[in-house]
């Protein structure tokens, strides 16, 4: 496999990717979409995640199609942004079709950044205008780093951010990860190495050897209960039914799991959302579907590691190319 021409999740043809954030408030929000509506599953291993509108992508669900998905920081007070996204959505004349109305029908998932630091004394909920602005900002290029949903992120002893990664496989499908890192663990070593390193193509976070923790190494906490949560969203341009994209969302997490030590933790939210465009078929159903999967996997450890490289925010943490350039 090969990364696609923007090593980005836009790298599947028809998506979108804008990103918005407020640096007083020291966070942000993340907006993924497509030309038109696209099949999407979920699939969450931590123990403390904040949703919206997950419950419809399960496969026994009448809504199979949804319009976009966000990504955003701010907790609970995050799952506003998809209610800015929705409003925008509509505007657009999206949506389901109800009768005469049109409901954009928008899945979000949030992440802890209440603590980093940033003000967050507000009177009005800024997420949904954060989410609007997300969606104005919409195109095939956006930055990774300190932008959207990662803007305000942390890991265990590092700025977090956000993160995208894409692959062409050689059957000419196309797989993409998008990412907010803001873990409770680790995703590198004392020396900066990557855990995600086995999976670099091109030198895209620097092209050290692997990242390796000892063997009696356990994680020491800076974040409390329920102050982290990694969300992401893989996605394919094959043509998938919702199954078989939960399923997807599913072996991605394999992954997260090797770029982040720990991580699906009690006191992390995990999620991942995988979303299909159906732009192609794929030739064999049974061992294409298992190669997605890894391809996913594999496109989001390296998310996981480009994001938190290209970091940059001002925070009580280093970047990683403060502490390792």
């Amino acid at each position: 496999m090969t990364p696609g021409a923007r090593n980005l999740i836009t790298d599947v043809a028809g998506l979108r990717v804008g990103n918005a954030h407020d640096a007083t408030l020291r966070s942000g929000a993340t907006v993924l979409l497509a030309d038109a509506p696209f099949t999407a599953g979920v699939h969450v291993m931590g123990g403390a995640p904040g949703t919206r509108e997950t419950d419809l992508l399960a496969p026994d669900k009448t809504v199979q199609e949804v319009d976009a998905l966000v990504l955003s920081g701010g907790s609970a007070f995050g799952l506003d942004a998809a209610s800015g996204v929705t409003d925008g959505l509509r505007a657009m004349g999206r949506g389901f079709a109800v009768g005469d109305q049109r409901v954009p029908i928008v899945p979000g998932a949030i992440l802890f950044d209440l603590l980093n630091g940033g003000d967050k004394t507000w009177t009005a909920n800024p997420y949904a205008a954060l989410g609007r602005a997300a969606l104005s900002a919409a195109g095939p290029t956006f930055d990774i780093g300190s932008h959207g949903a990662g803007y305000g992120a942390t890991t265990m002893d590092l700025c977090g951010g956000l993160g995208s990664a894409s692959c062409v496989l050689d059957n000419g499908i196309t797989v993409g990860a998008l990412v907010a890192v803001n873990a409770l663990g680790r995703v590198c070593d004392d020396a900066g190495r990557f855990f995600a390193a086995p999976w670099e193509l091109a030198s895209e976070f620097g092209g050290a050897p692997p990242g390796l923790l000892p063997p009696d190494w356990e994680p020491f906490g800076t974040s409390g209960p329920h102050e982290a949560t990694t969300i992401a969203i893989v996605a394919t341009d094959a043509r998938l039914t919702q199954a078989q994209a939960t399923r997807l969302a599913t072996a991605a997490h394999d992954g997260m799991a090797r770029a982040i030590q720990p991580s699906h933790t009690p006191m992390d939210g995990d999620l991942i959302f995988a979303a299909a465009t159906g732009k192609r078929d794929l030739p064999d159903p049974v061992w294409d579907g298992l190669r997605l999967g890894h391809a996913a996997a594999a496109c989001l450890s390296r998310a996981i590691a480009r994001g938190v490289h290209a970091a940059t925010a001002e925070s009580s943490l280093p970047t990683w190319q403060d502490r390792y350039r």
